[in-house]
């Protein structure tokens, strides 16, 4: 007989689907989820249900992902290497322009850069490597998630917990890892810069610990990367002089960058190294393909201008705009993400639902994305939204925010 006892210490899809099936399907039959689009123009989607949407649940915080130099760049990046992809593993043989195209992200963020096909691939093949001593001299480190970490990295503790021990802090709680560094060789946190649903990392705190006990940290910079830091360094990389071997940066190249796929930013080339041998998904089955590479070298010219200067300012004038109009619980700082807590997930369903209804598509999270009665609607501004789209959809949010008895 098999004992339960052994099972579900990381993860529970029979409980999770059993807790948040309602909710989706409420969300499917509102047409908030599961939507077929088109681009009508820059920000603006038509979807099959002939709909036009002004897209406030965007992860392109910069509006790249439309820059007609980025498209300009995937056309060549196909022409230039004369097929979409190679057909294989990265570390058997890749793209010569794949090479070149990491040796500029390495050149432009002052590390060791790798490119992986999603930031995902990349924390599924690194983390259980950190996990197993290769970059903590063959010791396997206490592997600790702050309970806020992205789900692509959460996802991994099972295979984390199969090389050592693996713990889960209370949100940005630098006691609780400081009291695990006192008791352990090696301490490794895993965590994001800027979270998901709102809220930033106590990167001078880390540090801290990192100088005084060897804190190895390992850090998503996803929804900072490109949108913050001069030429787009992000919100963790410019804390840092340089990176050591005990600092790991995982970032998308698919939000702000806008282009496609995953990058790690590596202290060594041993570390980088590992994981081209033994990253597993970072590695099989192919790499990024060619329109993907030309995209990314055309965004990287961008970061050497002005252009991402203006954009960043852009953004945030957009950011403090919003914060004048609408309330939230992240006010008044300069991230993109905008939680509007509703409590329940059927009252955040509504909401969106209804701003869906009247050209506004946002986003209505609810377990397990984020804790049960903690369901919102989450917003994400960009740097090409016109004021007037902000202003306008600001006076229906708060319509109905009134509607629903929503006080932020």
């Amino acid at each position: 007989m098999e004992s339960s006892s052994l099972t579900n210490k990381f993860s529970n899809y029979k409980k999770l689907i059993e807790l948040a099936e309602t909710d989706w399907h409420s969300a499917k039959r509102g047409r908030i989820c599961e939507l077929n689009v088109t681009v009508t123009h820059n920000n603006y989607l038509t979807d099959q249900y002939e709909r036009n949407l002004h897209h406030f649940c965007t992860t392109s915080y910069l509006g790249l992902d439309h820059h007609p130099s980025i498209i300009d760049g995937a056309i060549q990046g196909i022409r230039e290497a004369k097929t979409l992809r190679i057909a294989n593993s990265k570390n058997r043989c890749k793209l010569e322009i794949l090479e070149r195209y990491e040796l500029e992200l390495s050149a432009h963020f002052n590390s060791i850069c790798l490119s992986t096909l999603s930031c995902s691939a990349a924390s599924s093949g690194l983390l259980p490597l950190l996990a197993s001593g290769a970059f903590t001299n063959n010791c396997p480190p206490t592997m600790v998630f702050d309970k806020q970490s992205h789900y692509s990295m959460n996802h991994i503790k099972a295979a984390c917990a199969d090389e050592t021990e693996v713990k889960t802090a209370p949100h940005n709680d630098l006691s609780f890892i400081e009291d695990l560094c006192k008791k352990r060789k090696y301490v490794a946190y895993i965590a994001d810069g800027i979270y998901s649903m709102g809220g930033v990392a106590d990167v001078e705190g880390l540090l801290y610990l990192k100088a005084r006990y060897g804190l190895f940290l390992y850090m998503d910079d996803s929804h900072a990367l490109s949108a913050f830091g001069e030429k787009g360094y992000g919100f963790i990389r410019p804390c840092m002089r340089a990176l050591d071997d005990q600092t790991l940066i995982v970032a998308s190249l698919g939000k702000s960058f806008g282009a496609s796929g995953g990058l790690i930013m590596f202290g060594t080339e041993q570390q980088k190294s590992l994981m081209y041998r033994y990253g597993g998904p970072s590695n099989w089955s192919q790499s990024l393909n060619s329109a993907a590479i030309g995209a990314g070298l055309a965004s990287l010219k961008i970061h050497q201008t002005e252009e991402l200067r203006t954009l960043q300012e852009k953004l945030q004038s957009n950011i403090q705009l919003f914060d004048k109009l609408i309330h939230t619980e992240q006010h008044g700082t300069y991230t993109a993400i905008r939680l509007i807590t509703c409590g329940e997930a059927d009252k955040a369903n509504a909401l969106a639902i209804q701003l869906s209804d009247i050209g506004f598509f946002t986003s209505a999270v609810f377990f397990p994305v984020v804790p049960r009665g903690r369901a919102a609607v989450r917003i994400t501004l960009r740097a090409d939204m016109s004021h007037t789209t902000i202003k306008s959809f600001c006076t229906q949010l708060a319509l109905l925010m009134d509607k629903y008895k929503i006080n932020n």
